[in-house]
């Protein structure tokens, strides 16, 4: 049984309904995955779903995005695609959600999406981390729950790209640099203290979008509960997002005093996470920001 099959047979079991599958469509959103839109008959008539397919080795990415999407969902600040179904068998593992149409976001969309972070950032969280780990694109992404959020920062994400990095023989002289980055990135939380937020992870520009009504949705979270800044600043790191994005989040949740130095601080997790899966130009940008966050702190 193909993974499209076999994601349409779960379809049905989840359902409790007849869904018998009578066509497959690629569809944008695949990098890692494959992306499908799955037409099949169902007792209400034709029923459309989004499916991203995979290798079965994949599952535990699948079962992180489904948790993700439930805990964003659960919020109920921003809107998330509803999860149908999420599994594997020996062959294939897939997760299945609700099908939306879906335009790029106009500027009183990016508005709108904004405040709804504010306000999902402003809802009290325990403690930093998450009860399981995730991923950040093909990346492992550990998430130990702890109190301390500079210690997390550091540990599980900082340190644990440049440890990569160095597996992965990446420049000597950036990862000595980063080291001492980490050990004295105390110095951009002084006068700083974050409250625990639940973050999306992942907020990039290809990672948000409207429903033809206006809504915005976002979707391929990383989630995890940290400093809502890192959510803020990734929307910033590769662009996507209209003005109004920043402008309205602003409005709803002033942004601390030296955000733009901890903006980038966190932005290099991202780009040293690119430089470890596809090198190129991402590992003189890497070094570049470490040395420009070490200027800061000289």
């Amino acid at each position: 049984m193909n993974a499209a099959l076999a994601a349409a047979a779960a379809i049905a079991e989840a359902t409790g309904e007849r869904f018998d599958l009578i066509a497959t469509q690629p569809v944008g959103g695949g990098c890692i995955h494959t992306a499908l839109q799955l037409t099949g008959r169902a007792a209400q008539g034709e029923q459309r779903y989004f499916a991203k397919v995979n290798e079965a080795d994949r599952a535990a990415m699948f079962s992180a995005e489904a948790d993700g999407l439930a805990a964003l969902r659960g919020a109920g600040a921003v809107y998330v695609p509803r999860v149908i179904t999420q599994g594997a068998n020996d062959d294939a593992s897939w997760i299945v959600l609700e099908w939306l149409e879906l335009t790029s976001l106009a500027p009183a969309n990016a508005a709108a999406l904004g405040a709804s972070l504010a306000a999902q950032h402003r809802i009290a969280q325990r403690a930093f981390g998450w009860p399981r780990d995730n991923f950040i694109g093909a990346t492992p992404q550990r998430n130990t729950q702890s109190n301390d959020w500079l210690g997390f920062w550091r540990d599980r994400r900082l340190n644990a790209q440049l440890r990569l990095a160095a597996a992965n023989r990446l420049p000597s002289r950036m990862i000595d640099r980063g080291e001492r980055l980490a050990a004295d990135c105390e110095a951009f939380f002084r006068s700083y203290a974050p409250a625990p937020s639940l973050l999306h992870g992942d907020l990039w520009g290809g990672n948000a979008a409207a429903l033809v009504d206006g809504t915005p949705v976002v979707f391929d979270p990383a989630v995890y509960v940290g400093d809502r800044e890192a959510d803020v600043a990734m929307a910033e790191l590769f662009g996507g997002f209209p003005p109004d994005f920043l402008s309205a989040y602003r409005a709803h949740y002033p942004l601390d005093g030296g955000y733009t130095v901890r903006r980038d601080f966190y932005n290099l997790y991202h780009v040293l996470n690119h430089a470890n899966l596809f090198a190129g130009g991402y590992v003189r940008q890497s070094a570049d920001a470490i040395e420009k966050l070490l200027a800061e702190i000289a």
